[in-house]
């Protein structure tokens, strides 16, 4: 018989939940990096999210918790050229532009946090962790059945991994202060479509509850 996890309790089971943490990269985050250098965004909320994500970290390892980094990795050779159209407007062939979380540098390293041995990285090419990528398979292979998606940005490559998350069938819990993107309005409406259409918008502090309950009885 059809089982439907209806209750938060229940989906944020460790035995069954990955954390995903997304894009939290130099580039992304960091003072310096390629949003802060171009684009002169602020980054004062990158250190609070990472500090929040961080402690998510720390339960999904100390409870069994399957824990997911995702990476974008966005030289253009990797790039559609309509994703290259978009963010690079009249780029020409040979140009020394500027290249987002390009392959091997520091603006593509982890920002404030850091994978244990034997944790997945996928890499990614597109908003969507999901897209192109063995991160469906590999899930599934864990068993998994919830996601907690976590980084940035909200409203992009965070909103686009939840919404192919979601159509592939888990169940989605997003930690409204692990997730961030540097326009507040944008943040704002993800997790309000996220909490009518898609998934659970929570606080870590409450999956830190539910997961260390779970994690109680398992003892």
């Amino acid at each position: 018989m059809r089982t439907i996890l209806t209750d938060l309790d229940d989906q944020l089971d460790p035995a069954h939940t990955a954390l995903l943490v997304v894009d939290m990269q130099n580039d992304f985050c960091a003072e310096g990096g390629y949003l802060n250098r171009t684009r002169s965004a602020d980054m004062s909320a990158s250190k609070p999210i990472a500090d929040n994500i961080n402690k998510l970290v720390n339960l999904a390892r100390d409870t069994g918790m399957t824990v997911v980094w995702i990476v974008a990795i966005y030289d253009h050779k990797y790039l559609s050229d309509s994703h290259v159209a978009k963010v690079l407007p009249g780029l020409k062939e040979g140009a020394n532009e500027p290249v987002l979380c390009s392959e091997g540098t520091w603006g593509a390293d982890f920002y404030e946090m850091q994978p244990h041995d034997g944790e997945i990285i996928i890499q990614k090419h597109r908003y969507s962790a999901f897209h192109g990528t063995r991160l469906d398979d590999y899930l599934r292979g864990q068993g998994a059945k919830t996601l907690i998606v976590t980084g940035v940005a909200t409203n992009i490559c965070v909103d686009s991994t939840i919404r192919d998350g979601f159509f592939n069938g888990y169940y989605i819990v997003v930690p409204e202060e692990c997730v961030g993107a540097s326009d507040a309005e944008l943040h704002a409406a993800t997790l309000k479509t996220v909490a009518n259409n898609i998934g659970t918008v929570t606080s870590g502090n409450e999956i830190i509850r539910i997961a260390g309950k779970h994690a109680e009885a398992a003892e």
